[in-house]
């Protein structure tokens, strides 16, 4: 499983424990440290087209308006940490660690 996330992000040291622990063979990348490739970029967006960007993140409140409305892909590439986390890929793709997404890599 590819885990696509940050290290000092809560939520994705949450996720990363419990995907460890169900036995998930999990390769991280860090958005910070490792980057993100253009041809993630627009994975990401495309399959995410309204969930690709944090809008809550404190990047994301720091950007001046003119920022915030234009193309995600050139937002990510100019401020990686701006994806909502983590993005997990397996048999498929998910982002976030809400309860959906727990269900379906951790079961009920």
């Amino acid at each position: 499983m590819r885990f696509i996330g940050l290290k000092t992000c809560d939520t994705c040291r949450k996720a990363l424990k419990a995907l460890e622990a169900a036995g998930y063979d999990v390769q991280v990348t860090d958005v910070r440290a490792d980057g993100l490739t253009d041809a993630e970029i627009e994975q990401i967006v495309e399959k995410f087209p309204a969930k690709a960007i944090n809008k809550a993140s404190t990047t994301w409140r720091g950007l001046s308006d003119a920022e915030k409305e234009s193309d995600p892909k050139g937002l990510l590439r100019a401020h990686p940490t701006l994806m909502k986390r983590p993005v997990l890929i397996g048999d498929e793709w998910t982002i976030g660690w809400d309860k959906a997404t727990q269900a379906k890599w951790l079961g009920a």
